[in-house]
């Protein structure tokens, strides 16, 4: 579905995102209704449908927001610590709004979340790997679906099991010592 990119249906993206958002720290993912979002966001249904095909559509573009907000909000993490993606900045927003990551970490969709935020930081952190021009022994798209399929699991992990008992400055540090070393080691050259 084709959508315009003027301000005013920025704004309508926007309020739908963010009354989903809310409701979902409210209620959960699962127990929020398009109607709960439309009413929350005071737009109409046909405003909703003519931006978004469902719920899950809304939600899948709420986490590529946030990947592309982490994205360019962390360039200085990119170019030390880890090239790839900005792993720091996003554990350090996993512990900001631990509430909402609880929430989605364990309700029914998390498989489709899982899913749809591997996929997501797997593109970018290929588009950063291609953009470098340095050559690997294992192409791009496994190196990129390992990183972000590793990073996902460690975050649930961080979440569930560990209590979020490391600061996300050491999850950041352990994730890299244990990520790194095999992407550099594969480097071709």
């Amino acid at each position: 579905m084709k959508v315009k990119n003027d301000r005013q249906s920025q704004r309508t993206r926007q309020a739908l995102g963010d009354a989903l958002v809310e409701l979902m720290m409210e209620k959960g993912y699962d127990a929020v209704s398009i109607k709960d979002i439309i009413e929350h966001a005071n737009i109409g249904r046909s405003t909703f449908y003519s931006h978004y095909a469902d719920k899950d559509e809304l939600f899948a573009s709420q986490m590529d927001r946030l990947v592309d907000l982490l994205s360019q909000h962390v360039p200085y993490e990119l170019s030390s610590g880890n090239p790839y993606f900005p792993s720091l900045g996003l554990f350090q927003h996993i512990k900001q709004q631990w509430k909402l990551y609880k929430i989605l970490a364990w309700g029914s969709g998390v498989d489709v979340l899982t899913k749809h935020l591997q996929k997501s930081m797997s593109e970018k952190i290929e588009q950063r790997l291609l953009a470098s021009g340095q050559a690997y022994a294992v192409p791009t798209t496994v190196i990129a679906n390992f990183l972000s399929g590793s990073f996902l699991s460690l975050v649930k992990w961080w979440l569930d099991v560990n209590k979020m008992s490391y600061s996300p400055e050491q999850m950041d540090e352990m994730f890299r010592k244990l990520a790194l070393p095999g992407i550099l080691h594969n480097k071709d050259g």
